[in-house]
């Protein structure tokens, strides 16, 4: 049955954030003719954009949906998004204003334009553009899991096409301010969007815990293993290296993601980064806050109530926190929560379509297709391919058999994380050879996605079996340990043969740390 008032409140909503995409193309108003305005916002955000930007980017209906969905159903596991969004910030603070320098004096576009051009290596770049691509659908594909429960969660049947209706509604209103108004349609909506999450997270974390007898009881009513990881024993590190693995593969990935490179080199300037670097951890607060929904729910027993039953058994864990709203709040605020969840799957999704779509038109058409593409035709791409993007993503939805929402994310990033010893390590040094690199590379994915299809793509802990003892740990990590052994292995041989390197097309003077505004 549909619920009239949270229906009525998020629609609301839903429309007032559609009028603010299309009205963002008159915002800090640029020539929208051209990628660099279309695809980066004119590299003029300052702070607070940016702060609101990578807020919106970073933080999306895998904070809201899928990690209290995994607390729920695993456990203590689901708490590695914690550590991993602590441990990100030090390390993006140090790399990634050098990316924005480089890119900026240069005119660079996606980190495969970097890439190209340190190496002058066109299937690097490729290598890079495509993985990003590629890993960029699934984390779209989670940002549609959001919506999908939200809808259901408000009355709507998911079943069929009349089902898919209002996910599709959403989709193409998100694919027409896209297409309309580039980067500054979802830096404009990420403010209201980030209100709305700490507007419902301060209500949620009052109102709950209140109607379950405090905290203290909460923790007493979660089961003792889901409270803690599973310790060691003599032929495992069971938890332990699951935990850390997956805190520093995720952690290692993040910023790598097209999305997130998009949002850093919209910047004004390194400054603006390193300020948003020291500011972001504030939502990873409100991240550890959100992760505690997951034990909430199991505490408050809303899985085992009859008017939920059915749409748990649709969902599985990803339902747990809209259950909770609707079993505590009024109408009007499950619609104003439902809101932060669908607005909070809206913004990334339209980041990662706008990078990905930046990452084909220069690395895949321009080089391969079209070399002498005016401005104007590239941006057509550009927006052309931002849709298809989405279409793709939609695929990974129907496609992927789901324990977790957050096992879409998880696959990305053992995809991802193996473009980081050209991009990130060409930022400090040439040492690596390009040819090292893209057999280190393609090794990586090969690897990886294995692992990830020897779990039948349900998980992304692969068991690696060492001297008789037990490691289970995220993929990402092994993939991205063996690409760099063969990297570096390729780059020796390289060397010994006597095989002429690449040209450099960047200078030596780029790689110094000047301090911009």
């Amino acid at each position: 049955m549909m619920n009239t008032t949270a229906t009525f409140v998020f629609v609301l909503f839903f429309v007032g954030v559609t009028i603010l995409g299309f009205i963002a193309a008159h915002w800090r108003r640029g020539d929208l003719a051209q990628l660099d305005e279309w695809g980066l916002g004119g590299r003029r955000f300052g702070t607070i954009v940016t702060w609101f930007l990578l807020g919106g980017d970073l933080y999306t209906a895998y904070t809201f949906v899928a990690v209290p969905a995994l607390v729920f159903g695993a456990g203590a596991t689901g708490f590695f998004a914690l550590p991993y969004t602590i441990l990100i910030y030090p390390f993006a603070f140090v790399v990634f204003p050098k990316l924005w320098s480089i890119a900026k004096r240069h005119g660079y576009v996606t980190a495969a334009d970097f890439v190209h051009a340190r190496y002058n290596s066109r299937m690097l770049a490729l290598a890079v553009a495509l993985t990003g691509i590629v890993a960029t659908m699934p984390y779209i594909a989670l940002q549609l899991v959001g919506i999908e429960v939200v809808i259901g969660a408000l009355g709507f049947s998911t079943q069929g096409f009349l089902g898919d209706l209002p996910l599709i509604i959403a989709f193409a209103i998100l694919a027409a301010y896209t297409y309309t108004s580039g980067l500054r349609a979802p830096a404009m909506i990420a403010v209201v969007k980030d209100v709305l999450i700490y507007i419902t997270i301060i209500a949620a974390m009052i109102v709950i815990p209140a109607q379950l007898g405090g905290f203290g009881h909460i923790f007493s009513t979660v089961p003792p293993e889901k409270l803690l990881l599973k310790a060691p024993d003599a032929a495992s590190l069971n938890g332990y290296s699951a935990y850390a693995t997956l805190a520093v593969g995720s952690a290692l990935a993040l910023f790598l993601y097209p999305h997130s490179v998009t949002a850093i080199l919209s910047s004004n300037s390194g400054n603006t980064i390193r300020r948003n670097m020291a500011l972001l951890p504030a939502y990873s607060l409100v991240l550890g806050l959100l992760a505690l929904l997951g034990y909430m729910a199991l505490a408050s027993g809303v899985k085992d109530m009859p008017e939920y039953a059915s749409y748990f058994k649709a969902y599985g864990a990803n339902f747990a926190v809209p259950a909770l709203f609707l079993h505590y709040f009024p109408s009007w605020f499950v619609g104003v929560a439902f809101a932060a969840i669908g607005i909070g799957a809206l913004v990334p999704a339209a980041i990662m379509s706008i990078a990905a779509a930046n990452l084909y038109t220069r690395n895949v058409h321009r080089e391969f297709v079209n070399k002498s593409m005016t401005p104007e035709q590239e941006t057509n791409v550009a927006k052309l391919v931002s849709l298809i993007v989405k279409v793709g993503a939609v695929v990974f939805i129907l496609a992927l058999p789901l324990t977790y929402a957050i096992q879409l994310q998880l696959l990305g990033g053992i995809w991802i994380i193996q473009t980081l010893p050209a991009l990130v390590l060409g930022l400090y040094t040439r040492v690596l050879d390009h040819r090292g690199l893209l057999i280190g590379w393609a090794v990586g994915i090969g690897v990886g996605t294995w692992m990830a299809v020897s779990l039948q793509l349900k998980g992304s802990i692969y068991p690696l079996h060492l001297f008789g003892y037990v490691v289970p740990g995220y993929a990402a990590v092994w993939a991205l340990i063996v690409n760099l052994v063969v990297a570096i292995v390729v780059s020796l041989l390289v060397r010994v043969l006597g095989l002429k390197r690449s040209e450099d097309r960047t200078r030596p003077e780029d790689y110094l740390d000047i301090v911009e505004g």
